[in-house]
């Protein structure tokens, strides 16, 4: 059995906690009345999906907000659309602990995600510390920057070609049976995270693959 070497995170659901209902809320307030067929936990739908696959840019995705509500919304209401998915302010304490895990492990973040939310990710807004997410990985993996999106191969295989990891010796947690499944067939050993899971019980699923 390969020991672990490496670990890849989701952001949303593990690193970070969401709150879903927020974010529907908000966009059915600026007047997107089918919000629940096009924001999703996992992967979103229709233009939220294109914004975190790279299809289209923010300020595109402003416009047709604009343009399928039939108003001018200011990009600060959509942004915080966006940012009411995350319950905020996020855990320092499991960030300090990725900061302990990087003393062993390549650590690494693999997310569907978009420009939104990383422009506030990305800023010391993020942390009750002050820093921005990039602090705490040794690399990111983001979705619209790559063009692709979990559980698509495609994704995982361009980490694993650009970082140099062996699936075999990483460890996968993300909150997606989705992802969860395309990790496992790429040889990645995996951790299915659930909201009652304690962060810090991370290092027992370590211990269970192997450690260094």
């Amino acid at each position: 059995m390969g020991k672990i070497k490496n670990i890849v995170f989701d952001f949303g659901g593990v690193i970070v906690d969401i709150n879903q209902t927020a974010a529907l809320n908000k966009f059915k307030e600026i007047g997107i009345d089918n919000i629940e067929e096009l924001l999703d936990p996992y992967r979103q739908k229709g233009i939220f999906c294109k914004i975190e696959d790279g299809s289209i840019s923010r300020e595109d995705f402003y416009a047709e907000i604009c343009r399928l509500t039939g108003k001018n919304i200011d990009s600060k209401d959509i942004d915080q659309g966006w940012l009411d998915f995350i319950i905020m302010p996020v855990e320092q304490a499991k960030l300090d602990y990725i900061l302990k895990l990087r003393a062993k492990y390549k650590v690494l973040l693999l997310s569907n995600t978009n420009d939104i939310i990383m422009r506030w990710a990305m800023s010391e807004k993020f942390s009750p510390a002050g820093k921005p997410l990039d602090y705490y990985f040794d690399e990111l993996y983001l979705s619209y920057k790559l063009g692709c999106m979990k559980p698509d191969f495609d994704i995982f295989q361009i980490m694993i070609e650009v970082s140099g990891i062996n699936p075999a010796e990483t460890l996968f947690i993300d909150d997606s049976e989705a992802n969860i499944t395309s990790g496992k067939t790429l040889g990645f050993k995996t951790v299915l995270f659930k909201k009652e899971d304690c962060f810090s019980d991370i290092e027992d699923k370590i211990a269970f693959y192997g450690e260094i």
